[in-house]
């Protein structure tokens, strides 16, 4: 009992921490993702290319390599940011990439007799991806994302390597004073798994109130 006691405050504490983090980076990566969709189907060659360029190095690099050449490397190039908004950054950057393949993969659900319709109609390029692509591509992709959304709060744990203190971090330290890894660490694996059941319920509820009827 009294372990439970000591550990409730500075868990929840970084648990706030983390869901935090996943919150603000889930939000920025879905934004930056769905610019990096539209990006990767226009007609514009510079962009496909750049957006391109974006996903494969995103996917192939490892986030924590990614986050110690952020935290160490930035500094020293006169980049300085405080740890937290620096890893929120990161994992924006890097869940975007697979917000993007999500978000492209709900595209091939759009019908491309309705693109070649909003043409026909005097829509721009923009006014087609804006008010007829992206939206359905969103509401077709809505489970995909949601898979994104889980690996991203699951990445949050890597925060801890670069000095971040969240959950995981928490119960290091927690450990390291008490000595009891097994009810710690799995205490803090239940609270990443009611995280995953939340985000994963979420979407599929999400999902069921967008369903596009074909």
């Amino acid at each position: 009992m009294s372990l439970f006691v000591d550990s409730l405050g500075p868990l929840a504490s970084a648990l706030g921490t983390t869901i935090v983090m996943a919150l603000v980076a889930g939000v920025a990566s879905l934004v930056l993702g769905t610019l990096v969709t539209a990006a990767r189907i226009s007609p514009i060659p510079v962009l496909r290319g750049a957006a391109f360029a974006y996903v494969q190095f995103f996917v192939n690099v490892p986030l924590l390599a990614l986050l110690i050449l952020a935290v160490f490397a930035l500094p020293d190039a006169g980049v300085i940011m405080p740890l937290a908004p620096t890893t929120v950054v990161v994992l924006a950057l890097y869940e975007a990439a697979y917000v993007s393949e999500a978000v492209r993969s709900g595209v091939n659900t759009v019908a491309h007799g309705q693109i070649e319709a909003s043409r026909a109609l005097g829509l721009t390029l923009g006014q087609t991806l804006r008010l007829v692509v992206i939206p359905q591509s969103l509401r077709a992709a809505v489970q995909p994302i949601g898979n994104v959304m889980i690996a991203l709060t699951m990445n949050t744990a890597l925060a801890a390597a670069v000095g971040v203190v969240e959950l995981t971090s928490a119960a290091n330290k927690l450990n390291l004073v008490q000595a009891q890894p097994i009810l710690i660490f799995t205490g803090a694996g239940l609270l990443y798994m009611v995280l995953a059941l939340v985000i994963g319920l979420g979407a599929g509820r999400i999902e069921r109130k967008v369903a596009i009827v074909r």
